[in-house]
């Protein structure tokens, strides 16, 4: 079985306000994370490694991106 077999558990992402403004859905399996547009749920999703992910959370909460 891969990542396309399976339903996903997708979650809002807890900085997405309630106003259905610009907001995340993040999904993960035990290969891969997805991220897609909560306002396009059938469209395109981006999906990146577990140590991909990992990465971009370690830069992303120290601060490398800016506010």
């Amino acid at each position: 079985m891969n990542d396309n077999d399976i339903e996903l558990s997708w979650f809002k992402s807890s900085y997405s306000s309630g106003e259905g403004g610009m907001c995340v859905e993040v999904a993960a399996t035990a290969d891969t994370v997805r991220v897609r547009d909560s306002k396009d749920r059938h469209g395109s999703q981006l999906a990146f490694s577990i140590r991909q992910w990992d990465a971009f959370i370690g830069r992303l909460t120290a601060g490398e991106f800016g506010a």
